[in-house]
């Protein structure tokens, strides 16, 4: 892992882009959250971002969606106090609903981190919609 928190929020999110649930995992603290639009919205412990990327399958498969794929911009905050971080990152997404391209821009995924064992866990993790079009 890397020292500096939104190369580990990247890190994560490169695991995503290659369906690595346990890549992602890797990333999270014990404890993690994830607050995302799905539902249920809300996921905590530590399955986490394993639970998550299933429900994430699970929708796009009940809906007809795949082909995620995320992409970050440079942080807007990249903010390390002590043993805390802030990160918020601009993204984009890229998906399919039965077929038809989608692109979400102007999104923001931000994380709140945690430095445990001299490395940056994510603690936890929300994705703000951007335009879907």
């Amino acid at each position: 892992m890397n020292d500096d928190p939104a190369a580990v929020a990247r890190d994560y999110v490169d695991a995503f882009n290659r369906s690595d649930a346990d890549g992602m995992a890797a990333c999270f603290a014990e404890q993690g959250t994830i607050l995302d639009g799905m539902a249920p919205h809300l996921w905590h412990g530590p399955n986490a971002a394993r639970d998550w990327y299933r429900d994430v399958l699970e929708e796009g498969e009940h809906v007809g969606a795949g082909g995620y794929h995320v992409t970050l911009g440079e942080p807007r905050h990249n903010q390390v106090t002590g043993d805390s971080a802030y990160v918020v990152l601009p993204a984009e997404m890229r998906f399919e609903v039965g077929g038809r391209p989608i692109r979400q821009t102007a999104a923001n995924h931000i994380f709140a981190m945690r430095r445990e064992n001299g490395a940056w866990r994510i603690s936890a993790w929300a994705w703000a919609k951007g335009q879907a079009g």
